[in-house]
């Protein structure tokens, strides 16, 4: 069985994603929404990887791949400044909870076949959780996106 491989991926993604929001909280502070909504972003993505624990322990774990690791790592980097700099910020971070979403329903099709109904559950709940980032992600680019490109 291969899922440990996704739930140790998704683990770290998770982390990795909590590390991103409170980069972007700090980085951009001045905007009050966006300093509290990735401040409480964070948090739901450390408490995603800590529901994951007990299934991981149960189901077992595996080598974590890289790819969460190189998105933050390469894709945010440090934080920019500057209104442009926020909204990339903003897509970056939107791209790996992208990626968070997509390993979500990975794992949680299996949970399905296996008819793992502590998986489902945990699944479910993050699952839905991590699409609402995605929402709020894509409508506060969409607010700031004609400011920055196309305003002075």
């Amino acid at each position: 069985m291969r899922l440990p491989i996704y739930l140790s991926l998704l683990g770290h993604a998770e982390t990795t994603l909590a590390e991103a929001y409170l980069d972007v909280a700090e980085a951009h502070g001045h905007e009050p929404d966006i300093h509290f909504l990735c401040l409480s972003f964070a948090r739901q993505c450390v408490d995603h990887a800590q529901q994951l624990v007990p299934v991981v322990h149960r189901l077992g774990a595996a080598p974590v791949d890289d790819e969460p690791e190189r998105l933050h790592a390469r894709g945010l980097g440090e934080p920019r400044s500057g209104p442009l700099g926020m909204l990339r910020d903003l897509h970056d971070v939107y791209v790996l909870a992208g990626f968070v979403d997509m390993t979500w329903t990975v794992v949680g099709q299996s949970a399905h076949a296996l008819r793992d109904s502590e998986l489902i559950g945990v699944v479910d709940a993050c699952e839905q959780q991590t699409a609402a980032q995605l929402v709020w992600l894509q409508t506060r680019m969409k607010q700031s996106a004609p400011q920055v490109l196309v305003g002075p």
